[in-house]
């Protein structure tokens, strides 16, 4: 009988994760943050929040927050709430562990007015300094001694006990050595100016202090939004100042984001000069007073494209590297809102002031055309401001429509221009879609103004409006109309006569959605397999060819009919064609470039080739 023995299960070991700091540091500073400066802002919310803490505890404290900057150090001293050599250990140098997560000591109810939550804390001052120097003393528990934490960027820290003499009263001061080649970020001049930046709003008074001794504000509240000024006028130009010292320009106009629910206030500045959708703005966050990020690009729907905003939030969350806001279900709510104060603003425009929007429009007319694609209510009310290229000039739209009941428009710039003089010359109302969102307006103009009619051009409707020439002339040009359409046909191409304005133009190409499908079907034949071409034959249907309009008010094309030779005839309507697609702007296809190529070298060889002597002529006789 064997025996088998079992291996006995060995108990798992248990171990801690280990961090290499200047490792950290870098990730700190070349993926998580955009810059060094942030660590003013840390320094700044370390305080806020110890303060905020302390206020919990006990309302009646005296606060301060003191910022300073001296002989190449940086400190910042706070009375705050302080921590004990406990905290310290357990708080400054646990990476993700935060003072500000969860009810750890009785301060759940001012949880919600903390900045910092992450647990970061002043490790992110290692950016710029190589060694960090903290020494707190505890409000919670007075009688426990100050304590100083001396942390470097090599990864080492100590903790020590010091007499109370070395801070009598509760709070904190942290002092930062700067690590080699980062002393300018903490020379006094950089630091006023980041501590500015960051903490203006900030709901305490901090105070900057340079090696003087002399002590300067940093906070400076209320936010210009919120003050109060003796008139309009005032506001408005102590807001346009504002703009101007944040944004490098003097609004058009402003308009104020006030959403009580959310917890957002602020300003939007319209951009005096157009921009392009596509870029995608800067707007500035703060949160609770501190300064999140300038680079908001989630903050407005993208059709607002036209201002820069500035609010102040305690509703929206911040990424980990806080700068910049985290796109949850509440900040696209908070998006909406603030979309509805803009949109609101231009309903307000122009049910009581249009000449402050016609002048807002005549910039801005791009980004109004991309918001009122999703809204009727809002098309239907800047209808008589909103201008469109159409054959009449640049009008706005509902005065074009009240001239022609019926409007066409062309898909392309390249249509519209070469259509759009003969169009004003025989009364067809044709407007240019090719523009970014006019086609959308277009398709929708019917729904908001009942009666309009609104079609795509096409090469029928603008015929039925040239001028037909005398059915006796028509009869006597019969032979050179044959001879035209019969060069013609191998291209899906008939051809017109008519007679009509300007009369510089010789001929014109017109086709319409349907005889360019039909044109893309015949090229896919030409250029597939039997099998595939046999299929493609058989979905020919009986879509309208394009059509070539001879100007029969045009001389050229009068000495082109009276041309005696055939081939010549031939020739030049060839040229008078590819010339019109050229016009058109219309895809070449391999045909078409080999007809252009013909054309042109027979007319080459028909202009060089020496006429025949009276002789000659005789003698063929």
């Amino acid at each position: 009988m064997t025996s088998t023995v079992e291996a006995e299960e060995t108990p798992p070991e248990s171990n801690s994760f280990q961090v290499d700091l200047r490792g950290l540091v870098d990730l700190l500073s070349h993926h998580l943050y955009s810059s060094p400066r942030v660590y003013v802002r840390e320094l700044l919310q370390n305080a806020v929040d110890a303060v905020t803490a302390r206020r919990a505890v006990h309302p009646d404290a005296r606060i301060r927050i003191r910022l300073s900057a001296a002989a190449g150090a940086v400190s910042i001293e706070d009375s705050g709430i302080g921590l004990t050599a406990d905290e310290v250990h357990t708080l400054l140098a646990t990476i993700g562990r935060s003072s500000k997560r969860g009810g750890e000591h009785g301060l759940e109810s001012a949880r919600r007015e903390f900045l910092g939550q992450f647990g970061i804390g002043l490790l992110a001052c290692f950016v710029v300094a190589r060694e960090i120097r903290v020494v707190t003393r505890s409000a919670r528990t007075p009688e426990a001694p100050p304590v100083e934490w001396l942390a470097r960027d090599d990864g080492s820290y100590t903790v020590r006990v010091l007499p109370d003499e070395a801070r009598p009263e509760p709070g904190t001061t942290v002092r930062l050595e700067p690590r080699p080649g980062a002393a300018e970020w903490l020379e006094p001049g950089r630091v006023e100016e980041l501590a500015r930046d960051f903490g203006s709003l900030l709901p305490y008074d901090i105070v900057f202090a340079d090696g003087s001794g002399a002590e300067r504000p940093v906070t400076d509240r209320p936010a210009l939004w919120d003050r109060e000024y003796p008139t309009p006028a005032a506001r408005r130009v102590a807001l346009a100042g504002h703009c101007s010292r944040l944004f490098g320009f003097t609004p058009l106009d402003t308009i104020d984001l006030d959403l009580p629910v959310a917890g957002v206030r602020g300003v939007a500045y319209v951009l005096p000069e157009p921009t392009s959708p596509a870029h995608r703005a800067g707007h500035r966050a703060y949160l609770k007073g501190m300064l999140l990020t300038d680079r908001a690009d989630n903050l407005l729907p993208e059709w607002a494209f036209f201002v820069r905003a500035v609010v102040d939030t305690d509703s929206l969350r911040p990424t980990a590297s806080r700068e910049n806001l985290y796109d949850d279900e509440t900040l696209a709510a908070v998006r909406d809102a603030l979309g509805n104060a803009v949109r609101g603003w231009l309903t307000e425009l122009a049910a009581g002031d249009p000449g402050r929007l016609a002048a807002f429009l005549d910039v801005h007319h791009l980004g109004v055309k991309s918001l009122a694609r999703h809204d009727p209510e809002l098309f239907g009310l800047m209808l008589p401001w909103l201008p469109f290229e159409t054959s009449d000039g640049q009008v706005a739209l509902e005065e074009f429509a009240a001239a022609h009941g019926r409007i066409h428009f062309t898909r392309t710039v390249e249509e519209f221009r070469q259509i759009a003089p003969i169009a004003a010359a025989h009364g067809l109302g044709v407007v240019n879609a090719g523009y970014t969102y006019d086609a959308d307006l277009l398709a929708l103009l019917p729904s908001v103004r009942p009666g309009v009619t609104v079609t795509e051009l096409d090469a029928g409707a603008v015929t039925e409006r040239l001028d037909p020439v005398p059915t006796e002339t028509e009869l006597a040009l019969t032979p050179f109309l044959a001879a035209a359409r019969t060069r013609l046909d191998p291209y899906g191409c008939d051809v017109a006569l008519r007679a009509f304005q300007p009369v510089t133009v010789p001929a014109l190409y017109l086709d319409d959605r349907q005889a360019r499908h039909e044109r893309d079907r015949s090229t896919a034949r030409e250029n597939a397999d039997s099998l595939w071409s046999d299929i493609l034959g058989s979905l020919r249907g009986s879509a309208p060819r394009a059509r070539l309009v001879l100007n029969h008010n045009n001389p050229l094309i009068r000495r082109i009919a009276a041309l005696p030779d055939p081939e010549l005839t031939g020739t030049a309507v060839e040229s008078l064609y590819g010339q019109a697609l050229l016009m058109a702007q219309r895809p070449l296809r391999p045909a078409d470039t080999t007809l252009l190529n013909r054309a042109f070298l027979g007319l080459l060889e028909w202009a060089t080739h020496p006429a025949p002597s009276a002789a000659s002529q005789e003698d063929q006789k």
